[in-house]
C-alpha cells in the first residue's frame, strides 16, 4: 500500500505558495538497470533466467510522468558504457529531458537484480561497487534545470554515499529557494545502507523538508516504531486500491508516484492539496497507474501512457 501525505512537516501547501505557471518535473537520484525473472514467484537463486529492463525509482517516475503527457526532466549519473547509454537514449525516447544527465568513465552503471518470491516478499541484489549514480557531484547539478521545475521529486537512495549526498542536499536547496514543491519518496532500501540505524537517521534528516512524502506500511513501520502515521495530518483520507492480477510488482510505487505528481503539475493551481473532492480523483489516477504498471514485468516499459489509463477507468465503470 502507498501512502500520499500532502503535507510533510514543512507546514500545509497553500495556493499562493507556489507561482509557478511551470509544468515541469525534475526527479534527482538512481538510473540503472533492473533484471527481473522471467518467471514469477521464484528467489533469485531459483530464476531460470532474467530479463533486461531499465529502472531506477526516481527515473521511473520522470518517465511516468512525460508517458502521462507531463513535462519531466532526470538528473542523475551512469557510466559511460553500453547500459548508460541505453538508459540515457529510453529516457530520451520517452521525452524525458536528459540535459541533466552526466556520464562516469571510471564507474559503471548500476545493476539490481529482483524478484518478488512465492511467499510475497521482494529479494534484492546490488551491484554497485561504487556505481556511477554514487559518483554525482554537486558541480554536476544543473541549477538552471531545477530553477525551471514546478516540482522536485526525489528518494533516499542518494542519500547513502558522498559525494552524490552533497550533491542531493544541494539540489535540495536550489529547489526550494526557487519555490518548487518537494516530493519525498522514502524508498526504503536496507540492503544499501550499512545499517538499519544508518537507514532511520538517513532517510529522516530530510523528513521535515519535504511537501510531498509517498511512503508505504513497511516503511512506516520502520520509521515511526508503529506510531500512528496519521495522528499529524490535518487532512487525511483512503482511496481504495484498484485490483488486477499481478505479475511483477516492481515500480507500482513509482508508477502511483508519477500519477500524482502529474496531476499535481498540470493543475492551474494548488487547491488540489485542499479539497477532498479533487484530491481523491488524483489519487484513484495515481493507483490506476500502479494497477496497470503490475501486469506486466519491469518497471519502465510498463508505465501506462494516459490512454491506458483512461481505458482501463471506462471499462472499470462499465462492469
Amino acid at each position: 500500500m502507498a501512502q500520499f501525505t500532502p503535507s510533510g512537516k514543512s507546514g500545509d501547501l497553500k495556493q499562493e505558495d507556489n507561482k509557478k505557471t511551470s509544468e515541469l518535473v525534475v526527479c534527482l537520484g538512481e538510473l540503472l538497470i533492473d533484471f527481473v525473472p522471467t518467471v514469477g514467484g521464484v528467489s533469485l537463486a531459483e530464476a531460470p533466467a532474467f530479463k533486461k529492463a531499465p529502472g531506477g525509482a526516481p527515473a521511473n517516475v520522470a518517465v511516468g510522468i512525460s508517458r502521462l503527457g507531463g513535462s519531466s526532466a532526470f538528473i542523475g549519473k551512469v557510466g559511460k558504457d553500453e547500459f548508460g547509454y541505453m538508459l540515457s537514449d529510453i529516457l530520451k525516447q520517452n521525452f524525458v529531458d536528459t540535459s541533466g544527465v552526466q556520464f562516469d568513465s571510471d564507474a559503471r552503471t548500476a545493476l539490481a537484480f529482483v524478484t518478488l518470491r512465492a511467499d510475497g516478499e521482494r529479494e534484492f541484489l546490488f551491484f554497485r561497487n561504487p556505481s556511477a549514480d554514487m559518483l554525482l557531484r554537486e558541480s554536476e547539478i544543473d541549477k538552471n534545470l531545477i530553477q525551471k521545475a514546478k516540482i522536485f521529486h526525489y528518494g533516499s537512495t542518494s542519500l547513502i554515499h558522498e559525494p552524490c549526498k552533497s550533491a542531493h542536499l544541494a539540489a535540495m536547496r536550489i529547489a526550494k529557494d526557487s519555490g518548487c514543491i518537494l516530493s519525498y519518496d522514502p524508498n526504503l532500501r536496507l540492503a544499501l545502507w550499512p545499517s538499519a540505524e544508518a537507514a532511520h537517521k538517513g532517510i529522516m534528516s530530510v523528513w521535515n523538508k519535504a511537501d510531498i512524502i509517498k511512503i508505504n506500511e513497511e516503511e512506516i513501520t520502520f520509521l515511526t516504531g508503529g506510531d500512528d502515521p496519521n495522528d499529524d495530518n490535518k487532512f487525511k483520507g483512503r482511496v481504495a486500491g484498484v485490483k488486477v492480477n499481478p505479475i511483477d510488482t516492481t515500480g507500482a510505487g513509482d508508477a502511483f508516484v508519477s500519477g500524482i505528481l502529474y496531476s499535481i503539475s498540470i493543475a492551474s493551481d494548488q487547491s488540489i492539496f485542499q479539497e477532498e473532492g479533487e484530491l481523491r480523483i488524483a489519487l484513484r489516477f495515481a493507483n490506476i497507474c500502479g494497477a496497470i504498471t503490475v501486469t506486466e514485468r519491469g518497471a519502465i516499459p510498463a508505465l501506462p501512457n494516459r490512454e491506458a489509463v483512461a481505458q482501463f477507468m471506462l471499462e472499470a465503470t462499465t462492469l
